[in-house]
């Protein structure tokens, strides 16, 4: 006879299962992993264990009885021939200094050349052997790429075999999957309909379509692909000797190749055809965002040859970013957890550079006076980096007399508190209730839960929220963070609030009803604790044991970010140490300064800050760090001044920099005649060519590696030392 399961094994069974098939289903069909693998991995040995203990909880439908993908990661692939970057070009100027350099180096005769779209997809090559498909691969780093040749054989278009004479006996292809905007727009009404969220952009869709682990599903997506250029050529006789005859040569075989290609003879006619499409955009079937520009003989680019990282024989030319218009409904202002109140612009909805866009920040008065724009104007919209939301002007000559000027607030939207500069001079205003007001509270709630913080899964933004700005008539369970351990589930249940916008804190009317939406996040139907409300509780207690940087990003101090955080905690080992030190043993610390130690004195000599770390200290949050003080590695980089730009494999931008800075480097954010090195991956852009035009070494993925592991004068070895 099987014994009874007690209940709160089967709650943590139920809980453990939807977690798993969520995080599966993100991970392995959308392509957006929510949770890391350690975490996932922790989550399924307790579901193992659970079953284990009790053998009745092991059903048909237990993630650990259901079938996932094998592979978490698709096998790594060299390409036959590395797949390079392009430069960029941004006006007619640019376009003509790269003709003029290439005619020059193929003395005169670098033309005609080939202009062809530039496809915003996801760059694959094919490797057909014997005229039979061998393999597809992603770009990768351009040498490296991951195998996804079972999801490149669903791709309609793409034939298994090549048909015609001529083919080689080893060639490789390379060109750009992408999903035709239309077949886009189809396939987020599906996802919706089917209570799934939405892909971003088509790019999005596509990559994440290919990556996929399970090629049925690659195969149910509407992926296509256009080619536009050969690697290896073995074999096959000899092969055409233009770019444009190898498109007609492609096409014979059977491949997808582009019909609004040109071939011209100058740069007149190349920026002709640019101007085209920049005025028709959204003719093509697909999103684009520039135009790729190539001599189209192969003598001549065999001449030109390349440089370390892109062919001297093509560029791109990059779009700006895609300006709309729309109508600025009204200008609002939003509070942050710093007391910061920043104006946002509310607009009617519009779609721009792919996704629909209704918000856009103004930053301070000041930026609104700049720009010139009155509430009801129509306004050019873009997206900066065709990223952040940015009202670029107004389109004064509609205007008809009903506009009004924004006038900024003098008293805080959200507690009423009389606004201020904290200093003279100061561009933003800010509500100077730092304790009280429910704005400040909700965003240092959600902040102390963020990743760079104490990392508690669980208390995001409406949780936040919900703890900090209850429904009228309910008191928040949080009024300051010293609460926030001392939450327990009979707290967590009968709390029910609004839906606030994450952007602006604003109640978020329902777009159908109009209405207000109130829900009971913490409880379910029978009023019972929610699995979101078990979740929280299990994440705060695993919070109370985590390093101590993190405990003092998650106090909110300002200028106290990971970086000042991790140098605090491991110059003083403890908080009390930190609380005790005075301004100049603070400011003596490497990295820390006046400023900082300031902004970290006045922090501590706050009473009810004091009171947050007495209260989370009582609760049994970890205020000091274990053993002795981490050792500094050799100061290898002290005194050189370095610049991170591009994707570099295996490292954020942010672990590059810490790589440096734990050696001794500073690391900024632009170059200039004082930085040491440019350090470039993929991608590079404009800071690049900064670093060439005054002569700055640059340092790609390997020679980064040396100057880690060998430092700056084996590094300067092998620095590419490009011409202007």
């Amino acid at each position: 006879m099987t014994s009874e399961v007690p209940i709160e094994a089967r709650k943590r069974h139920a809980e453990l299962s939807e977690l798993i098939d969520d995080a599966r289903w993100k991970y392995f069909v959308l392509d957006a992993p929510v949770v890391t693998d350690a975490t996932f991995d922790t989550w399924y040995r307790e579901l193992v264990k659970l079953e284990e203990d009790h053998p009745s909880l092991q059903t048909p439908d237990s993630p650990t009885q259901k079938v996932a993908p094998v592979s978490t990661d698709f096998a790594k692939v060299e390409h036959l021939q590395k797949m390079e970057s392009l430069d960029n070009a941004f006006s007619a100027d640019d376009m003509g200094a790269w003709l003029t350099r290439a005619e020059r180096l193929a003395e005169g005769d670098a033309g005609p050349y080939l202009c062809e779209l530039k496809i915003d997809g996801l760059a694959v090559a094919l490797v057909y052997r014997d005229g039979r498909l061998e393999r597809g691969a992603t770009r990768g780093d351009g040498r490296v790429g991951d195998d996804v040749t079972a999801n490149v054989r669903t791709i309609k278009g793409i034939p298994h075999r090549l048909k015609g004479d001529g083919v080689p006996s080893l060639v490789e292809i390379r060109g750009e999957v992408y999903i035709p905007v239309d077949d886009f727009r189809r396939l987020n009404e599906q996802l919706v309909a089917e209570g799934k969220p939405p892909f971003a952009n088509p790019r999005n869709a596509a990559a994440g379509t290919l990556r996929q682990k399970d090629p049925r599903v690659t195969a149910q997506r509407p992926l296509a692909m256009l080619v536009h250029g050969i690697g290896v050529w073995e074999d096959g006789g000899q092969p055409p000797q233009s770019q444009s005859a190898i498109y007609d040569r492609l096409r014979e075989w059977g491949l997808p190749v582009s019909d609004l290609y040109k071939v011209v003879p100058g740069l007149t006619e190349i920026v002709s055809y640019i101007d085209y499409y920049a005025e028709h955009r959204h003719d093509p079937a697909y999103e684009i965002d520039g135009v790729v520009v190539k001599a189209d003989r192969f003598r001549v680019q065999r001449e030109l040859g390349s440089t370390s990282r892109a062919p001297r024989w093509a560029i791109a030319f990059k779009y700006p970013p895609e300006e709309v218009n729309t109508k600025l409904l009204d200008i609002q202002v939003g509070v942050g957890r710093t007391g910061r109140v920043t104006p946002f612009a509310v607009m009617e909805p519009i779609v721009v550079a792919g996704s629909t866009v209704e918000r856009a920040t103004l930053h301070n008065a000041a930026i609104v006076e700049k720009k010139g724009v009155l509430i009801g104007d129509t306004v050019v919209l873009r997206k900066a980096g065709d990223v952040i939301p940015e009202i670029v002007g107004p389109v004064a000559e509609l205007r008809n007399g009903s506009e009004r000027a924004f006038v900024m607030p003098t008293e805080c939207p959200a507690c009423g508190t009389t606004l201020a500069y904290e200093r003279e001079g100061d561009a933003d205003l800010r509500c100077p209730n730092a304790r009280s007001c429910p704005a400040q509270l909700r965003e240092r709630v959600f902040f102390a839960a963020a990743r760079k913080a104490l990392d508690i899964e669980g208390l995001g933004y409406v949780a936040a929220t919900a703890l900090t700005q209850p429904v009228e008539g309910q008191e928040p369970v949080v009024r300051t963070e010293a609460d926030l351990f001392e939450l327990t589930l009979d707290k967590l249940v009968p709390i029910r609030s609004i839906v606030r916008d994450q952007e602006t804190g604003l109640p978020k009317p329902d777009p159908k009803t109009g209405e207000v939406k109130v829900v009971s996040l913490f409880s379910n139907l029978n009023g019972e604790p929610s699995q979101g409300a078990l979740r929280l509780i299990d994440e705060l207690e695993k919070a109370k044991d985590k390093e101590l940087w993190r405990v003092l990003v998650a106090f909110s101090i300002r200028h106290v970010g990971p970086p000042t955080a991790v140098d605090l905690a491991g110059h003083f080992r403890s908080v009390d140490a930190i609380m005790n030190a005075s301004e100049e043993e603070l400011a003596a610390v490497e990295g820390i300064g006046p400023r900082v130690a300031a902004t970290v004195k006045e922090w501590f000599e706050v009473d009810w800050h004091r009171e947050i770390v007495e209260r989370w200290r009582a609760s049994g949050v970890r205020m000091e760090d274990d053993g002795p003080a981490p050792v500094k590695g050799p100061q290898t980089l002290e005194g050189l001044t370095f610049v991170v730009t591009g994707s570099l494999e295996g490292y954020t931008r942010d672990s590059a920099a810490d790589a440096l800075t734990s050696r001794g480097g500073k690391v900024s954010g632009s170059v200039s005649k004082k930085t040491s090195f440019l350090v470039m991956g993929e991608n590079a852009g404009s800071k690049y060519d900064k670093a060439v035009s005054l002569g700055v070494p640059i340092l790609d993925e390997a020679g980064f590696g040396v100057l880690l592991e060998q430092g700056p004068e084996a590094a300067a070895e092998v620095a590419i030392k490009e011409e202007a």
